[in-house]
């Protein structure tokens, strides 16, 4: 029924995009009633009234009953269907995937974490990809025909209008959203993954549908994802957001990209890493200068842990790192004035050890007129952002709101 509905809309069918209208101010508006919902689309409640029935019977919206204060006569109140269909988000990281699943109205129905995976650019590795997912989607006993769509992220170079990777699974000539479908069986979308966390958390964590919001992923890399006018940007050929090889330092580090001096370099959970160990080699004492001695691995997550045991050199590492990253959002705020900026990522766990010497340099090299009105936060859905922000962007780009 929805391939049918879409169909119709796509056509420029008049009534049928009225009803992907009316299903977007649902989705970011929350419910209405429908004189409420009239007004927000400026359209007469008769023809509210009868795009709204039509939607009922078609299954994607439901009659929530008689809502609101005690006094005076109160409103039906209507909303989305969360039973008519079902969205996947697939955050694949380095060595691990976050999966979940939303119901048509946003809800996380569920999510499982932690799933090992190794990350390679090969047939065999998309295969058991797809083997993870259809075993999800598997035990979570929803039907598949009420599965829309499933969302992968991935980082580097993603182009989500053409559905290629050009940093993962680039292994045949096909786009990566075709090769994924004839495994799944579904319609599927990929997407940079900074940018799907951007989303995630400007719909279920601290973003409260701000005009302009700039979410940082501060992971082993560094990217940021940007909502303008409350729509995500992508630019010209949906590569925005590489804020980590901007090239800000004069460190004459080499980046992973090839080049020296990136941001990436200096403000990142692979800088936070470099950075450490070479104090180590250094001779300077830490908790782990015994592992160390011991010529045994250090990972990042083991700093981090550190951090969180008031280690005094991962401190003076992540206070390093937070200067370095808040001198550069100092430069995102001097150029967006957004209203929001969101801390996102790995880096995000270390909490006050991070913000501080992020406010501080913000402060210190950002115009005091531009970024007086502009709010600093932690991401509210930490490792959760991706998963969810892959449900979420599958669930408007199948509806056509992107």
């Amino acid at each position: 029924m929805v391939d049918s509905f879409l169909g119709q809309a796509e056509e420029g069918n008049k009534t049928a995009l009225l009803k992907l209208q009316l299903i977007g101010h649902y989705i970011m508006g929350g419910d209405f009633s429908i004189t409420d919902l009239s007004h927000e689309m400026n359209l007469s409640v008769p023809t509210v009234t009868k795009l709204v029935s039509e939607l009922i019977e078609e299954g994607f919206v439901h009659d929530f009953g008689k809502q609101g204060t005690a006094g005076g006569r109160r409103p039906n109140i209507y909303g989305l269907n969360p039973y008519a269909g079902y969205f996947v988000g697939v955050d694949i990281k380095k060595d691990i995937i976050t999966l979940a699943i939303i119901n048509f109205k946003g809800q996380v129905v569920d999510m499982r974490d932690c799933v090992p995976f190794v990350m390679e650019n090969s047939v065999q590795a998309l295969d058991r990809l797809c083997d993870v997912v259809n075993g999800f989607i598997a035990k979570s006993k929803i039907d598949r025909a009420k599965i829309f769509s499933v969302g992968f992220n991935l980082s580097g170079r993603v182009n989500s209008k053409t559905g290629y990777s050009y940093s993962y699974f680039f292994v045949e000539e096909e786009p990566l959203t075709m090769l994924l479908e004839k495994r799944l069986g579904c319609k599927v979308y990929v997407e940079n993954d900074t940018r799907a966390m951007t989303y995630g958390e400007y719909m279920c964590g601290v973003g409260n549908n701000e005009d302009t919001m700039i979410f940082v992923n501060a992971s082993w890399g560094l990217g940021v994802g940007l909502v303008i006018d409350r729509k995500l940007f992508y630019g010209r050929s949906g590569f925005s957001g590489e804020f980590g090889h901007f090239p800000l330092l004069d460190n004459e580090v080499i980046c992973r990209c090839g080049k020296r001096g990136c941001l990436e370099t200096g403000a990142s959970g692979s800088a936070v890493h470099r950075i450490f160990m070479e104090k180590l080699a250094q001779k300077r004492v830490s908790m782990l200068s015994d592992k160390y001695n011991r010529g045994e691995q250090i990972l990042l997550e083991d700093i981090l842990e550190a951090l969180g045991q008031e280690d005094v050199l991962a401190i003076e590492v992540m206070e390093t790192v937070g200067h370095t990253l808040g001198k550069a959002m100092a430069g995102l705020i001097n150029l967006f004035n957004p209203d929001l900026i969101v801390l996102g990522g790995t880096l995000a766990v270390a909490k006050d050890y991070i913000m501080l010497p992020l406010k501080s340099a913000i402060n210190k090299y950002s115009l005091q007129l531009v970024n007086k009105d502009t709010t600093i936060k932690l991401s509210k859905l930490g490792e959760k952002a991706g998963a969810v922000g892959a449900c979420m962007l599958s669930r408007s780009k199948m509806l056509g709101l992107m």
